[in-house]
């Protein structure tokens, strides 16, 4: 399913889903290049919400550039299939892998990245427009981080990964509403 008909037929959880949707989808229909980096100032990103299969935890890896706990993910680069993406950045930031619980998008977001240095090159402040979706992986899987990406990945309960963040923004606008959806999603366990 291409991405503006999975954004038309997204079910937002909150007022921040539904304007969110709206203006990645108005980008998209009047042509917008997204996929890629070279436009500076938005580009798609997608990212994992990897719970367990009992959905009492979440994976976090400590993002080097945040320097917090965070969600993994990463930029489409080219790639249209956004669940591949996240799927591929959870493999590469944590050597686990990760396999949707659905395929649907399970949250959208509009996130701003102030200004950076990435590799020697300052990176002008831009805004990511990600798509998250819901990944499930084996906690006993061993874990490895991603120099230059993340320094440690570890699993937490869900409201120790919220309370990990030292992002307030991310921690209450974000995480806790990845959270709160997961009560749609139950363990294949708790029928």
């Amino acid at each position: 399913m291409d991405l503006i008909t999975a954004l038309r037929d997204f079910r937002p959880w909150n007022e921040q889903e539904a304007r969110d949707a709206a203006e990645i989808l108005r980008r998209l229909e009047h042509g917008e290049e997204l996929y890629h980096r070279e436009n500076t100032a938005a580009h798609l990103t997608a990212s994992a919400w990897v719970v367990s299969p009992d959905r009492r935890q979440v994976l976090m890896a400590y993002h080097s550039l945040y320097d917090s706990w965070a969600w993994l993910g990463g930029h489409a680069d080219g790639d249209r299939d956004l669940l591949a993406v996240a799927m591929r950045e959870v493999r590469e930031e944590s050597g686990v892998l990760a396999y949707p619980v659905s395929r649907q998008i399970y949250s959208l977001e509009i996130l701003p990245v102030f200004g950076h240095q990435k590799r020697g090159q300052y990176v002008s402040s831009h805004l990511h427009l990600n798509v998250t979706f819901l990944l499930e992986a084996d906690p006993s899987a061993p874990l490895r981080s991603c120099p230059g990406e993340n320094s440690q990945v570890a699993w937490f309960s869900p409201e120790n990964a919220i309370a990990a963040s030292t992002e307030v923004w991310m921690r209450e606008q974000i995480y806790e509403k990845l959270h709160a959806k997961l009560a749609l999603f139950p363990s294949l366990s708790s029928h």
